[in-house]
């Protein structure tokens, strides 16, 4: 595909919609009395070219399956690209004087309160993960002709998750994906690192796996060149490196510390003045290219997604609830081509490898990269293109939790699950144990938590969670726990079970996964002792079955014991605390992994940290003298 340079008006042109853009993004955040008019001005020439040279955009439906994607990972400079999609026509110019109004969705930083924004954006780092999901589903799934383009700083360029990003980009040969760096020098408190040593990124990259184009970030020829040679470049994803200037073309700012997230003030006019005139057609109007008609994404159907067949265990079963994960997530995987799974190099622990052996185009290998692997799978699950299932150790999650943070920003529907939780998990030691995770996933606005205890009830936990909004959890246990549900029990988001009931129940037990079967055996004992105990699984931990509680804890005297294997704060206990503090007349022992437990066997530890039937039963009987 030979390149054809644009026409000189085309070119001026260009130049002109960047000055306007610039002009936009002085008198957004003049409005505003914030934001970062500096950082927009860098990227203006580049905004110009991708808005009206290169991307090809539906106006009508911006988040058209078919239309090219644009992340624009360094979020600060949002006022430029709302003013981008403004000139483009989406919406009228005047409204981008709303900026960070409360009634405005033109926020601080993109959000997907915007039609025409994927993901939020703006904590540093993320954006190209995010891209080479969306690329990946792009190239192997949809086999579609849209292209991504990620826009990154060169200040976020020092996070490390940019750089497992690239990784992963380049070993996926991910040709339509292009990562554009703004490298203008400054940082927000002072220059980068590298400042502008093209060189060094260049030699980087390349060393990445990448085409690496470094270019004049304001040369409008050679931003074209660029991006057709991106468009032209095969098995390798291109970076195109532009060297700019914050506040370029801003007299007597351009280039200068100390500019970064100010607008200009006083100085306002006068640089508008200036690049006004600059431009020589004052009345420029272009518009993008339209959406492909050839290499259209297909259209896919990610609703009522079920197991294609019913569980099939026999009561009393021993199946660790992380194997009954693979079974369900094959199960869903037949039913409907638009799930997938992800997975941090753990795939034969967490069983994610059944959908891999089963389907293995839909099976995305994140290796050991779990920051990544969130924003791949953010990406992938854009735009409704997949319904994504996330696997690893369930503590691993902690090193993503930004990226999960931003997940619900960005109104995902990407599903989590971590094994390998609690103590339980034994002669591997602390390192490897979750006992944060559930505090984690509950603090997610929107998120849904799952805890399912036997091999029926995580294969039901999977099927819902495909079909629930916003970011869903599920807790898989490394032990076998035996089946205690029948193949046709009716499981719902919010609503526990009560697995153990009489009518002289004295006490209230509540447990989870393993603690669950704890509870079940020392409400055997406690009957010898004859202490008669209900016992009741909660099955999601968010939404917590409340109701449930309050019935059967007043039946059982106000008296409960909650015991879970997760440290205190922030996990069952607590949610059942919280549940409660509203009602009078309860008594609550909650026991739970008091310090940092250690390696040995698993019945060891959990008696050693607090959380067997034996605590359990010390725990009922104290609680019954009060």
């Amino acid at each position: 595909m030979s390149y054809h340079k644009p026409e000189a008006k085309t070119v001026q042109d260009l130049k002109d919609v960047a000055h306007k853009l610039r002009i936009h993004s002085i008198n957004s955040t003049q409005a505003s009395k914030s934001g970062h008019p500096t950082s927009c001005s860098s990227l203006a020439e580049i905004m110009s070219v991708l808005f009206f040279q290169q991307m090809r955009l539906n106006l009508k439906h911006p988040r058209d399956p078919s239309s090219d994607r644009l992340i624009l990972s360094k979020g600060h400079a949002a006022p430029i690209l709302y003013a981008a999609w403004a000139e483009a026509g989406l919406f009228p110019v005047s409204e981008l004087n709303n900026l960070r109004k409360i009634d405005s969705d033109l926020e601080g930083h993109p959000t997907p309160r915007l039609n025409f924004i994927d993901v939020g954006t703006g904590s540093l780092g993320q954006g190209v993960a995010v891209g080479a999901g969306m690329a990946y589903v792009g190239k192997n799934l949809d086999n579609a002709s849209y292209r991504t383009y990620v826009i990154v700083g060169d200040g976020e360029s020092a996070e490390g998750s940019v750089w497992e990003s690239l990784h992963f980009a380049a070993h996926y040969k991910l040709d339509n994906l292009c990562v554009i760096f703004d490298v203008n020098r400054l940082g927000q408190s002072e220059p980068t690192s590298l400042q502008h040593q093209m060189d060094v990124y260049r030699d980087r990259l390349e060393a990445f796996g990448f085409n690496a184009l470094v270019v004049d970030g304001h040369d409008i020829d050679e931003l074209c060149k660029a991006l057709h040679c991106a468009e032209s470049t095969k098995n390798k994803p291109t970076a195109i490196i532009a060297k700019t200037y914050k506040g370029k073309d801003f007299p007597e700012i351009e280039d200068l510390d100390n500019w970064h997230g100010k607008p200009l003030g006083d100085k306002a006019a006068g640089v508008i003045k200036h690049l006004q005139g600059l431009i020589v057609n004052q009345n420029v109007k272009m518009s993008p290219k339209k959406t492909c008609k050839t290499g259209q994404a297909p259209e896919v159907d990610i609703n009522n997604i079920k197991l294609c067949t019913p569980p099939s265990y026999k009561l009393g079963d021993s199946i660790a609830t992380r194997l009954a994960y693979g079974t369900a997530l094959a199960k869903i995987g037949a039913d409907n081509d638009r799930v997938i799974a992800l997975d941090g190099d753990t795939k034969n622990s967490t069983y994610s490898d059944k959908l891999r052996n089963a389907y293995p185009e839909r099976y995305i290998e994140c290796f050991i990269a779990e920051q990544n692997l969130v924003g791949v799978a953010i990406g992938a699950a854009c735009r409704r293109r997949t319904v994504a299932f996330v696997s690893t150790f369930a503590t691993f999650f902690t090193r993503a939790y930004d990226q999960i943070r931003m997940g619900a920003i960005s109104q995902t529907n990407v599903n989590f699950v971590g094994s390998h939780c609690g103590c339980s998990i034994g002669e591997d030691g602390p390192s490897q144990m979750g006992l944060e995770d559930i505090a984690l996933f509950r603090t997610i606005p929107g998120s849904t938590v799952f805890y399912p205890s036997d091999a029926v009830s995580t294969e039901r936990a999977v099927e819902l969670a495909a079909n629930t909004k916003g970011v869903c959890f599920i807790r898989t246990s490394r032990p076998n726990t035996a089946v205690i549900y029948n193949n046709d029990e009716i499981f719902t988001i919010g609503r526990g079970k009560v697995v153990r009931q009489k009518p002289s129940d004295e006490v209230l037990l509540i447990g989870g996964g393993i603690t669950l079967y704890e509870c079940l055996a020392a409400a055997e004992q406690l009957e010898k002792e004859c202490i008669t105990a209900r016992v009741i699984d909660p099955f999601t931990v968010k939404p917590l079955d409340v109701d449930l509680i309050l019935e059967h804890g007043k039946l059982c005297g106000g008296r409960i014991v909650v015991v879970e294997d997760h440290y205190q704060q922030g996990g069952l206990g607590e949610a059942v605390l919280s549940a409660l503090a509203a009602h009078r007349n309860f008594v609550v022992k909650h026991l739970f992994v008091p310090t940092v437990p250690r390696s040995g066997p698993p019945a060891v530890l959990i008696d050693m940290f607090g959380i067997s039937a034996r605590n359990i039963v010390e725990a009922a009987n104290s609680i019954m003298k009060k």
